[in-house]
């Protein structure tokens, strides 16, 4: 489902085209973070004033045009993990853990409650 495509061979590839245009000098992470909020604003745009079931069942046009822009929001992301030195991976499954014991299937299953909440 990947098409064979790598976090660690993305990132090198983000690496070789950030170096190639000499643009590290604009990546700090303050401004890869604001890159990365404007890229989900152009995200959430595709969103906006659908209806729920209409955000299930995107036309083929919609679809691709969200599918870039995760693609755009997902590259923002991984650069400023890599410069922060950040196995994204690793904090993701971290998180993941995290959640689990905040959100306990005995306590949470089929409520949508913050974990402060859930008694």
């Amino acid at each position: 489902m990947n098409g064979g495509f790598s976090v660690e061979g993305i990132i090198k590839q983000i690496r070789d085209f950030n170096q190639e245009r000499a643009w590290e000098q604009y990546h700090s992470p303050k401004n890869l973070v604001m890159a990365l909020a404007a890229e989900v604003g152009e995200l959430i745009e595709h969103f906006q004033w659908l209806t729920e079931q209409q955000s299930r069942d995107l036309p083929p046009d919609k679809r691709a045009a969200v599918e870039e822009e995760i693609g755009d929001v997902t590259l923002c992301l991984l650069n400023l993990a890599d410069k922060l030195d950040i196995d994204i991976v690793g904090a993701a499954g971290r998180k993941i853990e995290q959640n689990k014991a905040k959100y306990p299937v005995h306590k949470a299953k089929g409520r949508a409650d913050k974990y402060t909440e859930l008694g």
